[in-house]
C-alpha cells in the first residue's frame, strides 16, 4: 500500500518547453517540398520557429538546409507545402514578397557587399533606398549598428580594406538596418579564415541574447549546442530528428544524428 502511494505522489521530470512557445509561432513551414528536376531538395519538411528562438539547422553539406532557408523568404518558389509567416502563407506576388522580405534580413556565405561603396553606405543604404529615410537618419542608424557591431572604426573603409570577418559584420549590420523580424544566417562563417570566425558568432550570440528570432544554417557545432534553442539535423531534404541542444548533442534519438556527429569529432 505505502509504495503505491508513493508511486502516485512522484513527481516526474519537468518536460521541455521550447522557448517562446507561449506565442504564436512566428514562422511555421507545413509540408514544404522543393525540387530541381528529379532532384528532391526538400521533402515534407514541416517546423516551426518561435519568437525570440534561436534554431540551427545541422546535417551534411547538400541535406536541404540552406534551400529551405532560401525558401523561406521566397528566394526559392515551392513545390508543395507552404510557409507561413505570422501566420501569413507567404505571397507570390513580387511586389508583396519584397515586402515580406524587408521583414526578414538575411545573411549570405559571401558577403555580397558593394565595392565601391564605405561600410557606412553599405549600411545605410536599405533604409535609404527601401524604406524612404532621409539620409542623415539611415546614417545614424547605419553608425550605430556599426557600433553594435564592433566596428565604428572601419565606417569609413570600403570592403577591399576589411578582413573576411569585418566584412561580415558589416552584411549583419546591413540586414539589421531594415530592422528584421527574423533573422536568416546560411553558413555565415564557412567563407571566413579560422581567426575571424570567432568575431562574427560573437556578434550572432549577442543578437541571440537581446531576442533576435533567427534561423542558422551552420557547421559550427559548438555554437548550435551554445547558443541554440532548438536544432534541426537535416539529410537528404527531410528532417532526421529536432529537439533541444542537449538532446540532439548529448542524447539523440537518431543513430544517423550520432554518426554525423561524430563524423565531425563532436565529444559534447
Amino acid at each position: 500500500m505505502n509504495s503505491n502511494i508513493d508511486a502516485s505522489q512522484a513527481v516526474a521530470a519537468p518536460a521541455f518547453t521550447r522557448k517562446g512557445a507561449d506565442s504564436p509561432p512566428v514562422l511555421v513551414y507545413e509540408h514544404v517540398r522543393k525540387t530541381y528536376g528529379d532532384f528532391v531538395a526538400l521533402s515534407d519538411v514541416s517546423l516551426q520557429v518561435n519568437k525570440g528562438e534561436v534554431m540551427c539547422l545541422i546535417g551534411p553539406s547538400g541535406s536541404g538546409k540552406s534551400t529551405l532557408l532560401r525558401c523561406t523568404n521566397a528566394l526559392e518558389t515551392l513545390n508543395g507545402g507552404r510557409v507561413l509567416l505570422d501566420g501569413v502563407p507567404l505571397p507570390t506576388r513580387e511586389s508583396e514578397v519584397r515586402k515580406v522580405r524587408q521583414r526578414m534580413g538575411m545573411v549570405f556565405q559571401g558577403f555580397e557587399l558593394f565595392p565601391h561603396k564605405s561600410a557606412l553606405d553599405n549600411v545605410a543604404m536599405g533604409p535609404i533606398t527601401v524604406l524612404g529615410m532621409p539620409e542623415a537618419a539611415a546614417r545614424d542608424r547605419a553608425r550605430a549598428l556599426l557600433d553594435k557591431v564592433g566596428l565604428s572604426n572601419k565606417a569609413d573603409n570600403f570592403p577591399a580594406n576589411l578582413s573576411g570577418g569585418q566584412q561580415q559584420r558589416v552584411a549583419i549590420a546591413r540586414a539589421l538596418a531594415m530592422e528584421p523580424e527574423v533573422m536568416l544566417f546560411d553558413e555565415p562563417t564557412s567563407a571566413l579564415d579560422p581567426e575571424t570566425v570567432g568575431e562574427v558568432l560573437n556578434v550572432m550570440k549577442k543578437l541571440a541574447q537581446e531576442g533576435m528570432t533567427m534561423i542558422v544554417v551552420t557547421h559550427e557545432m559548438s555554437f548550435a549546442r551554445r547558443v541554440a534553442n532548438w536544432v534541426v539535423v537535416f539529410e537528404n531534404g527531410a528532417i532526421l530528428e529536432e529537439g533541444p541542444p542537449t538532446q540532439i548533442f548529448e542524447n539523440p534519438k537518431v543513430t544517423r544524428t550520432r554518426d554525423f556527429l561524430s563524423h565531425l569529432g563532436w565529444d559534447g
